[in-house]
């Protein structure tokens, strides 16, 4: 071969090269291009999401103080509703353990009989007013279940007062053969709540001590030197 094709052939061979390195360079471009695409989009949704992140972190704090603040209301609403209630019960007492139907179609007339039979003259100078009489409310029980709770409200809260307080002192209340008991009407979450110092309660009076509940939850102990103290049912166990 002579320079002179040699050197074509060089010529050819670098056009070849860099037509080649060219077309190369077109594509990764493209590519680059592309990725840069992607990048960007990617960096405008990243920012996009922040900002939806920020602002979901703000409406969720703000919601949670909300949610505090009627939480803390809610509470505030139940307390005085329980508070009602227990004011609205205060004239009212409960019979337990008087068999279904007894009192018949007249259950005034027949309470305040039966509370003068019950309780005698020496309690009962005259026939308490009761303004209304009735089980509760709830479907007649069935078949071995006990019968419902009468419920009465008395017109006058120191006859009430007066009952509970010599039911108390009797223990065990009879009524025509039927052992029955008389005690205060509650609100369900008062009940609740006293029902939790059963256990503290039965130990003790098996220590020796004369315990009682006050209203609503209030515990108070009769030591034998005729103190009293007062507490809660953590202080009691203890």
């Amino acid at each position: 071969l002579t320079m002179e094709a040699i050197s074509a052939l060089l010529d050819q061979h670098h056009e070849a090269l860099a037509s080649d390195f060219k077309s190369s360079f077109g594509l990764l471009e493209t590519k680059f291009d592309q990725v840069r695409s992607v990048v960007e989009d990617h960096g405008q949704r990243l920012d996009s999401l922040e900002l939806v992140s920020e602002d979901m972190s703000q409406r969720v704090s703000e919601l949670e103080n909300v949610c505090s603040s009627l939480r803390e209301n809610n509470s505030k609403l139940t307390t005085k509703m329980v508070d009602l209630e227990g004011r609205n019960r205060r004239q009212n007492l409960r019979i337990l353990g008087l068999a279904e139907a007894t009192e018949g179609g007249r259950p005034t007339e027949f309470f305040t009989d039966l509370l003068c039979e019950v309780f005698g003259k020496e309690v009962l100078s005259s026939p308490p007013e009761i303004d209304r009489a009735h089980r509760s409310l709830a479907p007649k029980p069935a078949p071995g279940q006990g019968p419902w709770p009468v419920i009465l409200q008395l017109h006058r809260y120191q006859i009430k007062d007066l009952l509970i307080c010599e039911a108390r002192r009797r223990g065990k209340l009879e009524y025509r053969g039927q052992q029955i008991r008389i005690v205060e009407d509650y609100c369900p979450e008062v009940m609740s709540q006293r029902a939790e110092y059963r256990g503290v309660m039965t130990e003790l009076y098996d220590r020796g001590l004369k315990p009682s509940l006050l209203y609503p939850t209030r515990l108070r102990i009769t030591l034998s030197n005729g103190e009293r103290k007062h507490g809660n049912m953590l202080t009691a166990s203890q």
